[in-house]
Formats: C-alpha cells, structure tokens, sequence
C-alpha cells in the first residue's frame, strides 16, 4: 500500500490538496494542471479503498462530493511527512538533527 501510494506522485499530489482544504474533486482538478479526471478518480478510488480518506455525498442536486481523511489516513500522513523529511536530509546533510 505505501509503495503504491508513495510511488505515485498523483496520489501524493492528491493527499496534499485534500491537507489543504480542497476536498471537492472539480476544485482539485482545476488546482492542478494536467491532472485529468480519470487519473483524479483512479487515485481517489485507490485512496478510499485503502482506507486514507473517506467519501461524502451530499444529497442535493447537482449531488456534491467531498472527501476527507480518515482516522487512519491522519497517521497515514505522518509517514509520508517522515519520508519527506528523510528525504530532505538526504538532499541537505545540515538539515539532519545532530
């Protein structure tokens, strides 16, 4: 699952807007150049099914759809912000604690 998450940079990209605040699959989209909306909704079908986030609909018309994280997906994103900072030690030496 990491690797298939971490190894993806649209998964990784997805996981950083949601951290943002944009959670509507339409406001994603237009956030990020190139990013098409079956490559957008293989990611969001992959991170749901895995457990990191969570979706809603709303009942209205037109249906809105938002997604969140789950209490998993929350711990999820402290090994992606560790791996992150390993690989910034990597790429800075002076950036590793001493």
């Amino acid at each position: 699952m990491v690797e298939s998450i971490v190894g993806c940079k649209w998964s990784l990209t997805v996981l950083s807007l949601i951290r943002q605040g944009i959670n509507r699959p339409g406001a994603m989209q237009r956030e990020v150049e190139g990013l098409t909306t079956k490559v957008l909704n293989e990611r969001l079908v992959k991170l749901t099914r895995f457990g990191i986030v969570k979706k809603h609909i709303y009942p209205e018309s037109p249906p809105r759809v938002e997604y969140q994280f789950t209490d998993f997906g929350q711990h999820f994103l402290q090994i992606i912000d560790s791996i992150e900072k390993v690989q910034a030690e990597l790429a800075d030496p002076s950036l590793s604690s001493k």
